[in-house]
């Protein structure tokens, strides 16, 4: 090394890295509180004044970077949005006492975005609430005993190629012994967003070859609010629980695990209605898939139904009206090509996904292809009628059965069912 330095040369930093990883496999990386003056003195000990002097601040980064470890979360992860919600939430709760859980509600952030969320109160007046969010840019937050740093980055020049939407990631940085931070915070964001959804059902729409949620969660509809004719119900959600319980069942005879329904009748019937109830009787999302959306396509329509988000149905409306043009146009320009034989091989083609419950609706079943409707892309087809006069008496006795402070008189069970007993007599009558 004498040799090299006479020369007026110096080795690489990558060979005085490899030096010193091979010296300190043996001792702690230097302490955070260390004296500049200690440190060089051991370096100096290690390569010769000379050397730390040339290459003290990159031996300093290097050093300094052992110390430290990064986490990456891409805006395509649902963790993304679930950690910004949580760092929205510390910011509001800055000032509150702690909570149980491990974060310290303590952030500082100077580059804020703010996100307008409308809220429609049940005596029909709506508010406006304005919540915070971490803007692109540096920030800092405790969460326990850790100090991070919070970097969210947005690529201004690129998309992401389908969707449109511009690059995104959050960088978290802390010291390397808290790195077990990483999980327990994720987690707490994650279970934080869940149960901002309880109770609640999402809906997703796709952006281009994404799904998102669209609005804000909205409240789970009972599914007894739904009166159809008697039995109905109770037929299509014994089939849904039966083919939930039986993924064993079709795995082991090598049948694709999907299952596909017809809800045809007259409009206004409650096809889409008890579809919603349903879904928020048994805990699932709805993903509302429109086969005339503008720009959709073939090749967009197989993804997005091979990666629908999990416990999540598929709702496509008036199936009998998507291809009656087969290429539609908007006024701005937009195409919605989607080929009749293209939607039958996203419902059960080589590339079609699994683990799927797919609820289509349609007007005029007559109109349908029977190629779409056969067994297999439909399982159970069911008729949701107008209501009959049994159905009349049963909404009338829900409607008007009243109660203390919903505005409406007390009635007797008994004087109800005659009420409803009467409508049902001059409904037959007719």
């Amino acid at each position: 090394m004498q040799n090299t330095l006479r020369n007026g040369l110096g080795p690489s930093i990558e060979q005085l890295g490899t030096s010193v990883a091979t010296n300190a496999q043996a001792s702690p990386p230097l302490s955070s509180t260390a004296s500049g003056a200690g440190s060089s003195s051991m370096l100096s000990g290690l390569f010769g004044d000379n050397i730390v002097r040339t290459f003290k601040p990159d031996l300093a980064l290097w050093e300094w970077a052992r110390m430290l470890v990064s986490l990456e979360i891409s805006n395509k992860d649902p963790a993304y949005d679930w950690f910004l919600a949580w760092m929205a939430r510390q910011t509001a709760s800055a000032n509150a006492p702690a909570s149980k859980g491990l974060s310290v509600p303590w952030i500082r952030s100077h580059q804020l975005s703010v996100q307008t969320i409308h809220e429609q109160r049940q005596n029909g007046s709506s508010s406006v609430l304005f919540k915070l969010v971490a803007a692109p840019g540096m920030h800092w937050l405790r969460y326990g005993k850790a100090w991070m740093q919070v970097k969210r980055e947005r690529e201004t020049r690129a998309q992401q190629l389908m969707s449109g939407i511009p690059w995104e990631t959050v960088t978290i940085t802390t010291l390397s012994r808290d790195r077990d931070m990483f999980p327990q915070l994720l987690s707490e964001a994650r279970d934080m967003a869940m149960r901002g959804q309880e109770g609640k059902l999402v809906i997703h729409t796709p952006w281009g070859i994404e799904w998102k949620p669209f609005g804000l969660p909205r409240r789970k509809r009972p599914l007894k609010s739904v009166v159809l004719q008697e039995g109905v119900a109770d037929r299509i959600e014994e089939d849904v629980k039966a083919f939930l319980q039986r993924r064993q069942w079709y795995a082991d005879r090598g049948i694709p695990y999907r299952r596909g329904f017809m809800l045809h009748g007259p409009p206004g019937s409650g096809k889409s209605s008890f579809i919603q109830a349903l879904a928020g009787s048994l805990s699932y999302d709805i993903c509302l898939l429109n086969l005339s959306e503008r720009g959709l396509a073939d090749d967009k329509l197989i993804h997005l139904l091979s990666n629908t988000p999990e416990r999540s149905f598929v709702l496509i409306e008036d199936v009998d009206a998507a291809f009656n043009n087969r290429v539609q146009t908007s006024e701005d320009g937009y195409q919605s090509s989607v080929t009749f034989s293209g939607f039958l091989n996203a419902l059960d083609g080589v590339a079609s996904g699994e683990e799927r419950l797919i609820f289509m609706t349609t007007n005029h079943p007559e109109r349908l292809d029977p190629a779409l409707i056969r067994p297999g892309r439909v399982d159970l087809s069911v008729l949701i009628d107008d209501a009959s006069p049994e159905q009349a008496r049963r909404l009338f006795i829900r409607f008007y059965g009243g109660g203390e402070g919903e505005g409406w008189a007390r009635v007797e069970e008994s004087e109800l069912e005659k009420w409803g007993k009467d409508i049902e007599d001059w409904l037959n009558a007719r």
